[in-house]
């Protein structure tokens, strides 16, 4: 499931850290890494200067990329560089598309600038558009650890949801780790008439959280089932994690609306903003690459 990982990188010392996490990850499950430098030559600087500066960009990719790969070898990875000219997120998208990769591994910060490439937004861009699950790493964060010991799936049900948790199911299973289904009952979402009802939400939120167990636990992997009810669905991932000792999120990146709306686009994306663990989002089975 994870034979292909892409790690775009612009070689700052964030993107070179959340490298090793990524090793980890490849050397576990035999994977090939594709190394990424996107030489953004839509930058206004680039378009003004033009190919002298072109030129500079490809350089510094080159070097960005074999940096990675000799850092790849020496854990026994096999890893296939490039770099290619283009918009950032765009080009990330496309290469995960044509080269069949199963995941998407991007640092939650990077350069700033002419040389930059994994700004926040950026990272928000691709999960947005791209159809490959997106493993969204903050550089800064201690507590990273590997293998993981406690994986959270948040689910509402959904298709994108019921995609997460056939995406978690083996990453915890890889690691001997119980995957913990959690749903939350938002009420901040959902309205001031439907917290009358929070019990009925709360027996709908039960039922959901026991099939995605279940199909967790076909696949021999020890489940935790969770609701908790708070008034915001990122809010009570982020209150989940800390409490439970979770090590990587995994979520859909749409959901259900009105509601019974939980994993919409917005949530995905205050999750990675937010989440002091890595977290991983996974499109729906529909999602085509935009």
């Amino acid at each position: 499931m994870n034979d292909r990982i892409l790690f775009p990188t612009d070689g700052s010392e964030g993107a070179t850290a959340v490298f090793e996490h990524v090793l980890d990850i490849a050397a576990d499950h035999d994977a090939t890494v594709h190394v990424l430098n996107v030489a953004d030559t839509t930058h206004d600087s680039v378009t003004r200067i033009g190919r002298d500066v072109v030129d500079v960009l490809e350089r510094e990719g080159e070097s960005f990329v074999a940096d990675l790969a000799d850092a790849a070898a020496g854990r026994g990875v096999s890893a296939v560089t490039e770099v290619v000219q283009g918009g950032v997120d765009e080009t990330i998208v496309a290469y995960a598309a044509d080269r069949d990769i199963d995941l998407i591994a991007m640092s939650t910060r990077g350069r700033t600038g002419l040389d930059h490439l994994l700004l926040g937004s950026t990272t928000e861009r691709v999960l947005r558009r791209s159809s490959v699950p997106v493993l969204s790493i903050r550089p800064d964060d201690a507590s990273m650890r590997y293998p993981y010991r406690n994986v959270l799936v948040a689910t509402d049900g959904s298709a994108p949801a019921d995609a997460a948790v056939e995406r978690a199911a083996p990453l915890a299973a890889a690691a001997g780790a119980p995957l913990h289904a959690l749903s939350i009952v938002d009420v901040g979402a959902v309205g001031s008439e439907a917290y009358l009802g929070v019990d009925t939400l709360v027996d709908d939120a039960e039922e959901t959280v026991a099939v995605a167990a279940d199909a967790a636990a076909s696949e021999g992997v020890e489940t935790v089932e969770a609701v908790e009810v708070d008034a915001s669905a990122p809010g009570g991932i982020r209150s989940y994690i800390a409490d439970h000792d979770i090590d990587l999120v995994v979520l859909g990146t749409r959901g259900r609306t009105g509601v019974e709306r939980f994993l919409l686009g917005s949530v995905a994306e205050r999750t990675v903003r937010t989440a002091t663990v890595p977290v991983v989002t996974v499109p729906g089975p529909d999602r085509s690459p935009e």
